[in-house]
């Protein structure tokens, strides 16, 4: 992976969590005063945890954040909000969907942070990243995140 390639890996998993960020907060505001609003903004918490390595490492290959992505992760988002119900569905099918949604953005954390890993010894700015640490952070909070979709799977559908 050249310092180019990293940047625009790392870019695109950047997008990926301003979209989550998003995401996860309008479903806050869904679902304030319950037992998911809470559970979502500790999940919050920790994607923007996550988020601040990815932003660390952008900066440390040497590299900018790309407004063009971000700005579209935002857009997709909105967008996203059509088909997640919309306005208002805080016990519905869009609450099952948006933690779907979530878990699979998880996913795609521990894919980062596992194809960094292949690649730290020829990228000095990774080498002293706890990429297994991250990625265990990143498969417990899709396990968490799993076992509330499947809440929401036994009383939705």
């Amino acid at each position: 992976m050249s310092d180019e390639t990293l940047s625009t890996y790392l870019n695109d998993h950047l997008a990926g969590s301003i979209g989550a960020i998003a995401m996860v907060e309008r479903a806050i505001e869904e679902n304030a005063a319950t037992l998911l609003g809470r559970r979502l903004e500790e999940i919050l918490k920790e994607i923007r945890k996550d988020q601040t390595v990815v932003q660390d490492l952008i900066e440390r290959v040497g590299s900018k954040e790309n407004p063009v992505k971000k700005a579209g992760a935002l857009l997709a988002e909105k967008v996203g909000r059509v088909k997640l119900g919309g306005t208002g569905d805080p016990g519905g099918l869009a609450r099952l969907e948006v933690l779907e949604t979530l878990g699979i953005g998880m996913q795609g954390r521990r894919a980062l942070w596992r194809a960094l890993r292949v690649v730290a010894k020829k990228h000095p700015a990774l080498r002293d990243l706890d990429l297994d640490l991250l990625e265990r952070r990143a498969v417990e909070q899709h396990d968490r995140v799993e076992e509330w979709r499947l809440e929401a799977a036994r009383e939705v559908l």
